[in-house]
Order: structure tokens, then sequence, then C-alpha cells
């Protein structure tokens, strides 16, 4: 949670200098005393926006992409749950 907050009236009033200190650091918008959004620098969002994953159906993987997951060797951590794997 960022350590600045603002309420969204304070925000309003004071966009330039709040929109600064968003710049090096998260800046919490307040609405009736409840954290309602959170202010970041462009750079962060493009930052954070890298770490997007999509979850895709096996169909939409490619014959190569298949191939190269049935190649894999699993970290020994996930042995744990094989058992999931278990038909009954």
């Amino acid at each position: 949670m960022p350590n600045i907050s603002v309420s969204s009236a304070e925000f309003l009033k004071s966009y330039g200098r709040i929109s600064d200190t968003a710049v090096r650091e998260p800046v919490s918008i307040t609405s009736h005393g409840r954290e309602r959004l959170v202010l970041i620098s462009a750079e962060e969002y493009r930052r954070l926006k890298q770490n997007d994953r999509v979850a895709l159906h096996p169909s939409q993987l490619s014959e190569e992409e298949v191939r190269a997951l049935e190649m894999m060797e699993l970290p020994a951590e996930g042995r744990e749950f094989d058992h999931e794997m278990d038909q009954t």
C-alpha cells in the first residue's frame, strides 16, 4: 500500500504537486476515507503491464509450443501435486 495518501478533494486542488510525487512513488487517493485509487507513474504502469499474463486453452497453442511443454522437465517441488492428475 502506498505511504502517501490524499483525499480526492485534495487531489483535485493539488494535482500538479501530487502528480509530481506519483512519478517518484505511488499515491493513494481516498474517497470518504477509503482508498479508491492509486496514482503511479506511466513508467511504473508500463513495467507492471509487462508482467501481465494470459491463460490460453491448449487448443490455442501451436504444435511447437505443445511439443515444448511435453519435453519440459518439471521441478521436484511440483511432484506434490501429481495426485491431482490421477484419474478415478
